[in-house]
């Protein structure tokens, strides 16, 4: 079963190698966390699986690569300067900052209680603020030339919308997909890595004529929901969520998320959101002459129109649905999908029954003895070989305890183990065991590499 709480992913991340505290040797660096060696294998091996499914499996879709630093006036024209806001409350008394609609949540550094319970005359009033971080640009830092750290990496696939098209001819439907890191000044950091101030995002802008975004919308949902049982998150885990009208984002028709039991509650994991013609609309330039959608704003700083022909050379201004997911919120997700501890003979073997598409290291490669250079000779040829296949990092590890690099490749979720022993050496078989299973069956060299390839 999943983890019982979220402490036991956090020693399991440290202990293995997923996840460290940023700058810890100095105390560490609240709402920032660095991924180690093991963490940045399952964190790209997300991304790939998102990026695949929806890039290369899909003849519809182009990908971006943007840029982080973001001038003020797309924001301000897309509604971040002045929307992009949390409510704030200060207390008096220990200085604590907390935002307004998470108070219950929330503790006090000086008691330990809740902030609900501290007396209210020691709250100050909720006032927004923006979580958007701000960096000067230029060889003079006097405030008058800055750039925004992109508070999502939306913005940019919509002004690139004309680009895009123009390099690629494409037509609606299609869509525009960005994976990259996002910045917010969070007010309340909260469980691990579920909410932090840097981040990654997955995000697909996908374009469609009006009035086909609702079933457009509607399809998303159910493949997005279809992507992430495939990547191993259990139906029973998740949950849909039509967000009320009082609580969309100002530029959504309908969002519905996609919940995920998290060891700290049920959150979102993912939403897919009808932006309508909002964004282009928002980023275009006022062509009263050409007949655009009401919503189109006049944009005094933006030289393009952001719209489209139809077959009666009609101009109108795409819808957009868009499915948004946060790699980190994946990594913590899948993580405590796979997480389980088994009772094996009276000792506990804890297992991580990742996808093997996902796995870290796909095999381990291990000489039953370590200073034997035959065995080892023969092990990194067997390495080699299988890691040429181009499937994702083959680990030789030589330490020579069997029974040990059993445990630990369990704990970390890699699929196939195979030892090299002194047998190996006369008939070329060796040993492959199975993580989840843990059966073993020998086979010789030249099986291996197709049973290595039918795994992945």
């Amino acid at each position: 079963m999943p983890a019982k709480n979220i402490d036991e992913l956090i020693a399991l991340c440290k202990r293995r190698g997923f996840i460290f505290q940023s700058s810890e040797i100095y105390g560490g660096t609240q709402g920032l966390y660095d991924y180690g060696p093991l963490g940045v294998e399952l964190k790209n091996n997300i991304k790939n699986s998102w990026w695949k499914s929806i890039v290369y499996e899909r003849d519809d879709v182009e990908g971006l690569d943007a840029s982080i630093l973001t001038k003020p006036v797309v924001l301000k024209h897309s509604g971040h300067e002045e929307t992009f806001t949390d409510p704030l409350i200060d207390c008096k008394k220990c200085n604590g900052r907390w935002r307004a609609d998470h108070l219950e949540s929330s503790s006090c550094s000086l008691t330990k209680k809740s902030v609900v319970d501290c007396n209210k005359k020691d709250l100050t009033d909720a006032r927004p603020f923006n979580l958007m971080f701000k960096t000067n640009m230029g060889p003079i830092d006097d405030g008058s030339s800055f750039a925004y750290l992109r508070p999502e990496t939306a913005q940019q696939i919509f002004t690139n919308f004309k680009n895009v098209v123009d390099s690629t001819s494409r037509m609606v439907p299609f869509g525009i997909a960005q994976m990259g890191k996002a910045f917010r000044n969070e007010i309340t950091l909260k469980s691990f890595i579920f909410r932090v101030r840097e981040f990654e995002q997955m995000e697909l802008e996908y374009f469609v004529k009006p009035g086909e975004d609702e079933k457009s919308h509607k399809d998303w949902v159910e493949t997005r929901l279809e992507w992430w049982t495939e990547q191993g998150v259990s139906k029973d885990s998740l949950e849909l969520y039509d967000v009320p009208s009082d609580e969309l984002a100002h530029y959504s028709k309908a969002t519905v998320d996609i919940m995920y039991k998290f060891p700290h509650g049920l959150e979102e994991l993912e939403g897919i959101a009808n932006r309508t013609d909002f964004d282009l609309g928002s980023h275009s330039k006022d062509q009263d002459q050409l007949k655009l959608t009401a919503k189109v704003a006049e944009n005094k700083n933006s030289n393009s129109k952001l719209a489209l022909q139809d077959e009666g050379n009609k101009w109108f201004v795409p819808f957009v649905i868009e499915p948004s997911a946060g790699v980190d919120r994946a990594f913590l997700a899948i993580l405590n999908e796979s997480y389980f501890v088994e009772d094996i003979d009276g000792k506990e073997r804890v297992v991580l029954k990742l996808k093997p598409h996902l796995s870290p290291i796909k095999a381990a490669v291990i000489p039953l003895k370590k200073n034997d250079k035959n065995l080892v000779t023969m092990a990194k040829n067997i390495k080699n070989t299988l890691q040429k296949l181009g499937m994702g990092r083959v680990l030789l590890e030589n330490s020579g305890n069997i029974g040990k690099n059993y445990r630990r490749h369990d704990e970390v979720g890699t699929p196939i183990c195979i030892t090299v022993d002194f047998e190996s050496l006369e008939n070329e078989t060796i040993t492959v065991r199975d993580r989840d299973s843990m059966e073993q069956k020998r086979m010789s060299v030249d099986e291996v590499v197709n049973y290595f390839k039918e795994t992945f």
